[in-house]
């Protein structure tokens, strides 16, 4: 576990297709309970910012939605995978490094390897948001179906979902990302 002056009181993991909403649901929940109580974490940061210096890249242009990010997306999913295989931890460490919050939403949960290292590093605290919208709302966010569905290939995870309270709760932000919390039943939404 990373030295820090408090450890957290909540580890919010968050899930779920591309263009699902995460980063919204996210940012909205920060938004609700303050910046001083709240972080939101990005896996992905540290990732595109060590392959940028490592590879003489723009960091900031691979933070946003271009095609100069696509163009580098499957040799930085290699990079990334390979720099995990070597320290599963690698990412998760460089995101959580003096962060003061108490509660702290990762935006980004997409390998089985990270889950494992939160829930390692900070036990029961840890649980698991999955965020679900339709096909036609991640279309009107830019999604286009592709075959290749990238890096998190998480089918089924045992215990997906839990969330603060045993019974189902569903919420829906008007026509906002749908989230599924509670529950008893995992499920198997395809690939990130």
């Amino acid at each position: 576990m990373v030295p820090r002056v408090e450890t957290p009181r909540l580890v919010l993991l968050f899930s779920g297709k591309r263009k699902s909403g995460k980063d919204f649901v996210t940012d909205e929940l920060r938004n609700r309970l303050g910046t001083h109580v709240c972080a939101v974490l990005r896996l992905s940061g540290p990732l595109k910012e060590q392959y940028a210096q490592e590879h003489g890249l723009d960091f900031q242009r691979l933070l946003d939605a271009s095609s100069y990010k696509e163009t580098f997306r499957q040799d930085m999913i290699r990079w990334g995978e390979e720099k995990r295989k070597a320290d599963p931890g690698f990412f998760c460490r460089k995101i959580v490094e003096g962060v003061p919050q108490a509660i702290w939403l990762v935006s980004d949960a997409r390998r089985v390897s990270d889950i494992q290292w939160f829930q390692s590093s900070f036990g029961d605290v840890t649980q698991l948001v999955r965020v679900v919208a339709s096909e036609e709302s991640r279309r009107q966010r830019g999604w286009v179906f592709t075959a290749d569905p990238g890096p998190g290939n998480i089918w089924i995870l045992p215990g997906w979902g839990r969330l603060l309270a045993k019974q189902q709760m569903i919420f829906s932000l008007h026509t906002k990302p749908l989230i599924l919390l509670g529950g008893t039943e995992d499920r198997a939404l395809g690939p990130q």
